[in-house]
């Protein structure tokens, strides 16, 4: 399905290997013009599907494969740009990573693919995070990417016993909550 929403989702699966190749060659504020445009994306493409009514299993699915190609790419690049930032943070970005693995693991291993939940927590967290990052790239503050970090954190926490509880893979279920509504009403027919 070619629409707009799918369409801003499949730029961020282009501007990725672009973030890698800038940060690799030192490109620092091309990187954050590049970042910034990706995270534009990601705002638009969820609320331009549901303005337009084109939701879509796909779309949910290239919202998050645009997603993960993004948050795989951050951590090295930001590594080549601006190693002193990862050693400094290193136990805040240990956490951030293993807080993004460690669902997606648990969705492998139980649907055979990635989940595409789209919790209120994982948008916030996803605002907070780049937030954070584009400061401390800029020479911020640290703090604002440690409280994102531990936000992070408790999102990953709450896709994880999502992924648990949900006897079918399913997209786009903003909380812990609707995910048990969901489980009774799948046991219940």
């Amino acid at each position: 399905m070619v629409n707009i929403p799918n369409i801003l989702s499949c730029l961020r699966l282009i501007i990725a290997p672009l973030l890698l190749y800038l940060a690799w060659n030192g490109k620092a504020n091309l990187f954050l013009i590049f970042f910034v445009a990706a995270l534009i994306t990601d705002c638009l493409d969820g609320f331009i599907a549901r303005m337009l009514n084109q939701t879509s299993e796909l779309g949910a699915r290239l919202d998050s494969l645009g997603d993960n190609f993004i948050y795989v790419t951050v951590p090295p690049s930001i590594w080549w740009l601006r190693p002193d930032i990862i050693q400094r943070e290193d136990v805040w970005v240990s956490i951030v990573l293993f807080s993004y693995i460690l669902p997606v693991i648990c969705g492998f291993l139980k649907f055979k693919r990635l989940i595409s939940y789209h919790t209120f927590g994982a948008k916030l967290s996803a605002v907070l995070l780049s937030v954070s990052i584009i400061l401390m790239l800029i020479d911020g503050p640290s703090l604002p990417f440690r409280v994102s970090s531990l936000v992070f954190l408790f999102t990953a926490i709450e896709e994880i016993s999502m992924t648990f509880i949900l006897p079918v893979w399913q997209a786009d279920v903003p909380t812990f909550i609707h995910a048990l509504r969901i489980r009774r009403k799948v046991l219940s027919d």
